[in-house]
């Protein structure tokens, strides 16, 4: 063993330290927790590896949590008897960022005002003890390791690693001690841990006993699993404890499904919907959300027991069936694990579309949250859209904010409307302001509102909701003359006859356009472009040309409104032969609906100089 070791902390552990060292929470008590979830995770990390090494826990086969406090003395001990930390873990976990969400927290404490809730949030925990410590000591022995070393700092940009005599040491585990400040003394009293123990960690797999001063110690919770309980002697209370603990989160869980599965596979399942996004939502391969366990031991929480797009999941379920020494990688490819996920995976879309109907406010919020990854499902699990069809929620252009199923969307359908119309873009607003959707504006007609990435994907693939297909504002022929307009007068406006002005901007634009063509969907815009009705949608190519790095490579099609006043004019320049004037005109049109389609001009000195003379010659 060498020497005392000094290290400096990276500097956004510094700045997490600095803050809660100086910062006011409106409730500390979550340190407790937070130390109390990394000791019972410890345990359930070594429960699992000595199946298959019986040696690393020796004769010391049960596991607990010792708390132990001292107020004369200023001294809380949290102690487990887990997998504990070599050297090298205690420098990395506790000394950088690398992991843990710290440098995601801090970016976000300027949206939040809880600071509780994003300490749950992004798996900072441990740092959380500065809140009450001026120092802390974390002295770890590795299971299986003939060292042991201990970890002290106090919190002001430096920490110190240095050995500890096996004498001194626990067998295995990890002590974290606390030098309480004055004004956290009551953390040391024995009815206010009883009081946070049973708030918030009553429910950990791994036993919780107390020793306060010289009494004797007394257990606090007996690392019974709650999701083997039946479900009529658990509060919700009891529910929302035990989805803090197994979720790191703070927030309310917004649905929560238990229940036993007998048949061909024998399983619990416990699972939370959180009500607040995490902060690694979006991220697929980001694991440790589910927790398998094998007949009540812990396995692993890598892995895939749930498709990625219900990765905003959290719980546990617990197998009867698999074998204790499954290894983590014939769990990927297990049929039982399979067999398993494909249920649960059926369930909580059940769950979700029962909760859907029964307090639809309630799941527009779930919505809100998560719809942008359940949408993943659209695309990826063909053999599930159905399902996902009846609990997915759109914004629509008529639906103001409302959420809008496609039941109700295909109910509304105006009379010989035959397909389900939507538009993508950016937002919302972008897409309402957009020349594509006056026509359908027009007659009433409802617009998906696809914002979202994936959206893209998915609806391509998709057939239809109900024998209805799908069909963009923005590709191929609007078809709209079967549905008749809101207003009649709209209808019965005289539209010029632009054939030849069609022909001779095709001429002008034949590097831009593949076509130049009559406009149904436009109303009061004089042109706008689309896409050609086989191929990608002008938004699907957007996408993956920033994916790709890419331009666009197919060209559009500009549509022209024969009962616009510019179009009608330059109709007349067209029909008298005034060919010059109508090619200088198609420079600009072009570029309007260039930049009526969100984007710039191709060539915007060109744009410039166009406009600009055709400045001149009007104030001429």
């Amino acid at each position: 063993m060498t020497g005392t070791e000094r290290h400096g902390f990276e500097a956004e552990v510094s700045r997490l330290l600095h803050l809660m060292v100086h910062a006011v929470y409106s409730n500390k008590d979550i340190f407790l927790r937070e130390l109390i979830s990394n000791a019972a995770d410890a345990c359930e990390k070594l429960r699992y590896l000595a199946i298959a090494e019986p040696a690393l826990i020796g004769g010391e086969a049960g596991f607990a949590i010792d708390i132990s406090a001292d107020k004369d003395q200023k001294r809380l001990v949290v102690a487990d008897n887990g997998i504990g930390m070599s050297h090298d873990e205690l420098k990395d976990n506790l000394g950088t960022i690398a992991r843990s969400g710290t440098r995601a927290f801090l970016d976000s404490l300027a949206e939040k005002s809880e600071g509780n809730a994003l300490i749950g949030q992004f798996g900072v925990g441990f740092y959380s003890a500065f809140m009450v410590a001026a120092r802390v000591r974390v002295v770890s022995r590795k299971a299986g390791s003939d060292e042991a070393w201990a970890w002290e700092s106090d919190g002001q940009g430096v920490f110190e690693l240095s050995p500890v005599d096996l004498a001194a040491a626990p067998t295995r585990g990890t002590v974290v001690e606390l030098s309480l400040n004055e004004e956290a003394l009551d953390y040391a009293e024995e009815h206010t841990i009883d009081r946070i123990v049973h708030e918030y960690s009553a429910h950990v797999p791994v036993p919780i006993r107390l020793k306060v001063g010289e009494a004797e110690a007394r257990e606090l919770a007996d690392g019974s699993a709650l999701w083997v309980k039946p479900k009529a002697g658990i509060t919700p209370e009891e529910y929302k404890e035990f989805y803090h603990h197994v979720a790191t989160a703070w927030d309310e869980p917004a649905l929560t499904l238990h229940y036993h599965a007998e048949g061909r596979q024998d399983y619990n399942v416990l699972l939370f919907v959180p009500s607040e996004k995490p902060f690694d939502l979006f991220d697929p391969n980001r694991k440790g959300h589910l927790k398998l366990y094998v007949r009540r031991v812990f396995i692993t929480d890598e892995a895939d027991v749930l498709p990625a797009w219900l990765r905003f999941t959290r719980g546990v379920i617990d197998s009867e069936d698999l074998p204790l020494n499954m290894s983590r990688e014939m769990l990927q490819k297990n049929p039982v694990i399979e067999a398993i996920g494909k249920a649960v995976t059926g369930r909580v879309l059940s769950e979700l579309a029962k909760l859907a109907e029964a307090e639809p406010d309630k799941f527009a919020k779930i919505w809100d949250a998560f719809g942008a990854v359940i949408k993943e499902g659209l695309y990826e699990a063909a053999d599930k859209r159905d399902e996902l069809f009846k609990i997915a929620r759109f914004k629509t252009s008529t639906g103001g904010d409302a959420w809008r199923s496609l039941a109700d969307i295909v109910k509304d359908f105006k009379d010989n409307q035959t397909a389900i119309f939507y538009a993508l873009g950016e937002s919302a607003p972008q897409i309402l302001a957009s020349p594509h959707l006056e026509g359908y504006a027009a007659r009433g007609l409802e617009v998906l509102l696809l914002t979202d990435p994936v959206d893209a994907f998915w609806v391509r693939t998709a057939l239809g909701y109900e024998g209805k297909p799908f069909k963009s504002v923005t590709q191929g022929e609007a078809d709209l003359d079967a549905i008749k307009p809101l207003d009649d007068k709209a209808d019965a406006a005289p539209k010029t006859e632009v054939a030849g002005l069609a022909v001779t901007l095709k001429e002008a634009l034949a590097a831009e356009v593949s076509d130049v063509r009559t406009s149904a969907r436009l109303q009061s815009s004089p042109v706008c472009l689309v896409a050609a009705d086989y191929g990608l949608d002008k938004m699907t190519e957007k996408l993956l040309a920033r994916q790709e790095g890419k331009s666009h490579n197919s060209k559009p099609i500009l549509e022209i409104n024969p009962g616009h006043s510019l179009i009608k004019a330059l109709s007349a320049k067209a029909a008298a032969g005034d060919v010059a004037a109508v090619k200088a005109a198609a420079t600009l049109l072009y570029g309007q609906a260039r930049i009526l389609d969100g984007e710039a001009p191709d060539d915007p000195a060109a744009f410039a100089a166009a406009v600009a003379a055709l400045m001149e010659k009007s104030l001429a």
